[in-house]
């Protein structure tokens, strides 16, 4: 089976950097209405926590949105922003899709079920929309070569 990349389309990257636009712009406002009032010896604390959030937030939608996995025949080989990771497809016991909520939003992602140690999210494999068939050929792909790796 060949080697295959599974990662964010141009389209779902451009919508990531759309949502990380609308996340400055909330941090922004936070911001100035947390500093105005404030007086000024305590002001510069509130605007820099929000900037500490803020960039966490920032690095957080960078990472997910670079973020890229690597199936090959031996197994998954992680690529982040930050980080590389290879899980062999035999200490994974099996890939599940996760449904997250918050207050107005549902979004999926896919995680590897390890034999030991905590599920592991797959870097380049989530979606914000109830039907989406790019996410569900991903899982697809994702199980194939995982049923492929562990019986080969």
């Amino acid at each position: 089976m060949p080697d295959t990349w599974i990662g964010l389309t141009a389209a779902e990257r451009r919508r990531n950097w759309w949502w990380t636009g609308v996340l400055t712009l909330m941090c922004v406002g936070m911001a100035i209405g947390v500093t105005l009032p404030s007086p000024s010896s305590t002001r510069w604390w509130w605007g820099g926590g929000v900037g500490v959030a803020w960039s966490a937030s920032l690095f957080y939608m960078v990472n997910r949105g670079y973020g890229r996995t690597l199936l090959t025949a031996s197994g998954m080989q992680f690529h982040t922003f930050v980080s590389r990771r290879s899980i062999p497809w035999s200490d994974i016991t099996g890939i599940e899709k996760r449904e997250h909520h918050a207050r107005s939003a549902t979004w999926w992602d896919l995680r590897a079920v390890r034999v030991h140690g905590r599920p592991l999210t797959i870097p380049g494999a989530f979606t914000s929309r109830l039907w989406d068939a790019e996410f569900d050929n991903k899982l697809a792909v994702i199980q194939e070569h995982w049923t492929h790796g562990r019986s080969g």
